[in-house]
């Protein structure tokens, strides 16, 4: 099967050791980049081929390989919990959706506009309260409350500077809510 081309952007390559013909790298990279292709091209330019015996992901996205948990470890954790109704353990092992969303452009909103996009409507520049700058229309940001609870993702549909300077239109359209609705009063009608 043919390989199709993909562009990614490789952040840093730091060699660690080497011995012989053994190298051992840390890859910092975009997500969905195939390493075996990238090792398989670094054999190509250096002209002497090179291919892949391991691999270990030590992270990926918002999450490290130092907060790993084995499988048995969160058995024992939800055991414990549901012998004792205990939940700190459980909560230093399970992280929020909020964690994960940590690393995208965020609008915060007023409690006012909460419940009208929990039922999917585009949030006007009125319901903002703060925001992340560089926002560009397009991108991917995820809509918070004042009190950092995940709302929706959205798509900007303005820059952070228009949505600053605007006094009317929409400023990201919902493209996956993740809040319930009614968890704020309605302030719509």
């Amino acid at each position: 099967m043919k390989r199709k081309l993909r562009i990614r952007k490789i952040h840093r390559i730091d060699l660690l050791e080497y011995e012989g013909r053994y190298v051992l790298i840390r890859v910092k990279c975009q997500a969905g980049t195939y390493i075996r292709k990238l090792i398989h091209d670094i054999g190509q330019v250096l002209l002497v081929g090179a291919s892949m015996s391991e691999l270990r992901r030590t992270a990926a996205g918002s999450f490290t390989e130092d907060e790993a948990v084995t499988l048995h470890q969160l058995l024992q954790v939800c055991n414990t919990w549901r012998k004792s109704g205990d939940e700190t353990s459980l909560r230093r092992i399970l992280k929020p959706m909020e964690y994960v969303l940590k690393k995208l452009p965020m609008i915060v909103i007023k409690d006012t506009a909460v419940d009208a996009v929990c039922h999917g409507a585009p949030l006007t520049v009125r319901g903002i309260s703060k925001l992340s700058p560089k926002i560009q229309p397009k991108d991917m940001v995820v809509i918070m409350t004042l009190k950092s609870e995940a709302v929706a993702l959205a798509e900007a549909s303005m820059s952070s500077e228009e949505m600053l300077s605007s006094s009317k239109g929409i400023a990201a359209k919902p493209i996956r809510v993740l809040m319930d609705r009614g968890v704020y009063p309605p302030a719509w009608r």
